[in-house]
């Protein structure tokens, strides 16, 4: 048995132990805390489906997390929770599976208990399946393509981005895929992948080592089985710009654009490209550049931001989220929906400022402030234990020690000359995918393939400084061929090629 004993920085003590069945589990004592904390994670994802069962990892997730175990029925478990004020739950990306969960040390045994059936004895029944199953078809038939044109448009471009790879599907699979699956699909698809040399196990709180046995001691009894994961996704390179205008009957333009980036958590250039990328677009940052050149400046959406990694769900969260890793990044720009009329001049406007930033790199005042910001704001991404925990497994996906103190350490040393020298590494502003949701494709296509000037207009008077750049902006040339434009219905997104 071989133990690790890291010093965390709240002052925690992390112990690592690794048990000779395979089971790994993370510990994050955190003796204040009145509560319990449990990741566990399963290294399976959406990559795992099988051709033509695209939503299978998805949908087993649910059948653990949120169905009957053989000790209880759905109803019983949710009547057993109420009074604990506590649940738990699945969350199933690209490669990364993790049941999450929380309660008040006062009711652990009783919630462990539950928790534990979930995982380990599922019950798989068939009104279990069919009311999960039924929930992910109307997500992808009716909630994402007609509810949410902001999550349309990001699954719009990572399908476009990644198109012919592992990562080319929602998560939540493929209408006709998910309708596909069978409930034999399910239990083969949980025997395969929920093992225990497959699994990581994260306990957070105020808990005591008797429990930290008891779940060594239950999750042990998971069966063998060593499963070889798929390699990082071959991405088709990207060759100018290619835009896919999805076509639906929408009030404003949801805007994503993007390519992949081959720079992960622990390297050097991936701290600097964050401060980059923090200055040009940090997440629900009103001072950010792009936010203030697109919405403070000219008031035309409700926010304009950037990404070197996956961030699911930006319109409801402020802060990266844990357990979403990936072997294959990609740099994203988000343009909130602006007016139809304002599409191409929003586009333009970005990618003006991307060249800009890739061109020119920071200044000197620019990248002090951002790090002085950093250091502070940094501190937000994980403020409970659920969280903290969170990013211990994440460190344990990416293999590196600890990603939340190698962060503080390298606001100290890394220099603008290392920012500017990861962008001009990784960044660029002449090869991207770009998707847009929006009302009269056509027409829009037909703008952007004869660089038509697409001028802004005002209802309130602007400095004259505003209106001369956007004479610029209203002209900027983007080399977009008819060829490189592509029109799809909304009601064929995400149905099987």
């Amino acid at each position: 048995m071989k133990w690790t004993l890291m010093i965390l920085l709240t002052g925690a003590i992390m112990v690592q132990c690794s048990l000779t069945p395979g089971v790994k589990v993370i510990e994050l004592p955190v003796k204040t805390d009145p509560t319990v904390s449990f990741k566990v994670w399963f290294k399976v994802g959406s990559q795992n489906d099988p051709a033509g069962k695209e939503g299978l990892a998805a949908l087993t997730a649910e059948m653990a997390a949120d169905a009957s175990t053989d000790s209880n029925s759905y109803e019983q478990i949710l009547e057993k929770l109420y009074p604990m004020a506590a649940g738990y739950s699945a969350s199933t990306d690209k490669e990364m599976t993790v049941i999450s969960g929380r309660v008040h040390k006062d009711y652990l045994d009783e919630y462990y208990s539950l928790l534990k059936q979930a995982i380990l004895t599922p019950a798989f029944t068939e009104d279990d399946f069919n009311r999960i199953k039924d929930n992910m078809v109307n997500y992808l038939e009716n909630s994402l393509r007609y509810s949410n044109d902001e999550a349309f448009g990001k699954e719009a471009l990572y399908q476009f981005v990644f198109k012919n790879t592992s990562y080319d599907h929602p998560n939540e699979g493929l209408i006709e895929s998910v309708k596909s699956i069978t409930l034999d699909d399910v239990k083969a698809f949980y025997q395969k992948y929920y093992t225990r040399d497959n699994v990581v196990l994260g306990i957070g709180g105020g808990y005591d080592q008797a429990m930290v046995r008891q779940v060594k001691k239950d999750f042990a009894m998971l069966p063998a089985g060593v499963v070889t994961q798929p390699a990082k996704p071959a991405v088709e390179p990207i060759d100018g710009m290619k835009v896919v205008l999805v076509e639906k009957e929408a009030q404003s333009t949801a805007i994503s654009f993007g390519f992949p980036i081959d720079v992960l958590r622990g390297s050097k250039d991936f701290y600097a490209l964050w401060i980059a990328n923090s200055w040009f677009g940090e997440h629900r940052n009103s001072s950010s550049h792009l936010y203030q050149v697109i919405r403070e400046a000219r008031g035309m959406n409700y926010g304009d931001y950037s990404y070197i990694e996956y961030f699911p769900r930006g319109w409801a969260r402020d802060f990266p989220p844990a357990n979403a890793g990936r072997h294959q990044q990609l740099f994203e720009v988000w343009i909130r929906p602006v007016q139809n009329a304002e599409a191409q001049f929003a586009l333009r406007a970005a990618i003006r400022e991307l060249q800009l930033m890739v061109e020119n790199g920071l200044t000197q005042d620019e990248f002090d402030l951002t790090v002085k910001f950093l250091k502070k704001y940094h501190l937000h991404y994980a403020p409970t234990t659920g969280a903290r925990l969170g990013y211990k497994l994440d460190d344990e996906f990416y293999g590196i020690p600890d990603h939340l103190a190698m962060f503080a350490k390298m606001f100290d040393t890394l220099t603008l000359e290392d920012v500017n020298s990861a962008i001009k590494k990784h960044l660029q502003f002449k090869n991207m995918k770009i998707a847009m949701i929006t009302r009269n494709a056509a027409v829009l296509k037909d703008a952007l393939i004869a660089n038509s000037p697409s001028p802004k207009s005002y209802q309130v008077e602007k400095p004259q400084a505003i209106l001369d750049e956007d004479k610029i902006i209203q002209n900027y040339k983007l080399d977009i061929g008819d060829d490189d434009v592509t029109i799809i219905p909304a009601d064929q997104m995400f149905v099987k090629p």
